[in-house]
Parts: C-alpha cells; structure tokens; sequence
C-alpha cells in the first residue's frame, strides 16, 4: 500500500520493468499510468489545484486501487471484475494496444477514480473537490492527444488516417470518450459518497462494477464493421510487447 505519490511512481516503475522483462501487455496501461501519475506530481508541485495536499491523496487513494488490483492479480486471488477482464485480455494478442489501454482506463476511470475521490472527501464534502476533479480529467484529456501519436507512430496506416482527419472514426474505433468518462466517473463519486455503511460502500462497488464490466466487453467487442478495421489495423501493428510499453512510457532503456 503506497502512502505518498513518490511511492506510486516507484511501484508503477518496477510494475512497467516487469512487464517489459515478461513482454507483459498489461503494461501497456501501467506505461501510461505512470507518465499520469508523474504529471500529475509536477503539477500538484507547481500549485495547480485549489488543494495540492488534498490531490495527492486523492492520487494516492486512486493508485492504490490499481496497485492493489495488480496484486491480488499477481497473487491469484480475486481483484474487481471490470479489472480482471483488463488482465484477462492482456493474454490475448488480438487487441490492439489502444483497446488494452482503454480497458485499463475503463476499470481506472470509470469505477476507480468517483470511489476514490469520495473516500477523500466522504458525504457532503465531496463537492468541495468537484473542480479539481475537473481538473484531473482535464490533465488525462490533454494526455489522450499524446497517446494517440504514440499510438500512430506504430501503426503504418497512420499517414493516411492523419490526412483524411477521421476523427469520428478514431472515436468509433476506440468507442469511449473520455467526456463522458468523466462525467460517469463524477456520478459515481456522488453516489458513493451517499453511501451512509460499509454495507452500502460495497453493494454500491458490487453493482457499478457489473456495470463498467459489461462496458468493457462491449469495448473488446464492437460491431463487425469496427471489428473489420481494427483487424486491419491490428495485423499492421507492429514491434514487440517490450518495445510497444517503452514507447507509451517514454522510458529510455
């Protein structure tokens, strides 16, 4: 269990070298977790949230979901099922790197993120960090674009996707956005944080989790149109499960 933010990006570190050591695809989203997680420190240094002290709980909090997710994975035993299909589809090399990223995202965001801001702010304080919260997902907006030329940059086709400015078939391909990610991850938060008992916590995470599952597989299964491009784009895919992860990490090696 990490207490600091510094801790975080030490056990994000040695997740992403294991990975790398094992041509791991579950480090796909721990590459990218990382580079957030350090982002997010260098802001919360600069000032940039209303309660810097307050974000990197939050941060902690957040991470330690994630960390404990990848060690009861580790460990054999059960983890949230929304995770463990994140996990589970990283044994399966017909996902593209994007799709293993936002099955990540959508465990991450989707049920992770609203629990763990109301857990730092519980009951009526929960609107009092709604605007850092915004703040938080503005920063992972922003990181989106990035990833998307990290992403470009391994497949062959991207010139040609960069030309025609296919957004919308970006978003159709990717099926999830993180607009509304957001506004989810907020709506949870409201409701966890009006749970009243444990009882009520953790039938509350029960039944969201069913729920981001479903999505999730809804995500790794789209209709047979978006499912014929992305086998294109998959089978042009290429370099190493190694290579891909230090490419989203930025990590020189």
């Amino acid at each position: 269990m990490s207490s600091s933010i510094s801790e975080v990006i030490i056990r994000l570190t040695e997740i992403v070298d294991k990975t790398i050591a094992e041509n791991n695809r579950a480090g796909y989203f721990a590459a990218l977790y990382r580079k957030v997680t350090m982002m997010i420190a260098e802001k919360i240094k600069a000032g940039y949230f209303d309660d810097n002290i307050r974000m990197e709980k939050l941060d902690v909090v957040f991470a330690n979901r994630y960390l404990d997710a990848w060690d009861c994975n580790n460990a054999g035993s059960p983890c949230s099922s929304s995770w463990q299909l994140a996990f589970d589809t990283c044994k399966n090399w017909q996902p593209m790197v994007m799709h293993h990223l936002l099955c990540g995202m959508n465990a991450h965001i989707s049920l992770d993120l609203g629990i763990a801001a109301a857990v730092v702010c519980p009951g009526d304080q929960i609107e009092t960090i709604h605007n850092d919260f915004n703040k938080i997902n503005a920063l992972l907006s922003d990181l989106v674009a990035g990833v998307k030329a990290d992403l470009y940059s391994m497949w062959p086709l991207s010139k040609l996707i960069s030309k025609l400015h296919t957004d919308k078939l970006e978003n159709d391909i990717a099926g999830f956005s993180m607009n509304i990610a957001r506004d989810a991850a907020w709506q949870v938060a409201l409701a966890y944080a009006a749970c009243t008992n444990g009882d009520a916590q953790q039938n509350y995470i029960t039944e969201r989790d069913k729920a981001v599952t479903a999505f999730g597989n809804q995500l790794l299964q789209p209709g047979k149109f978006i499912q014929a491009v992305t086998a294109v784009f998959r089978v042009f895919e290429f370099g190493t499960v190694a290579g891909k992860v230090k490419r989203l990490g930025n990590k020189k090696y």
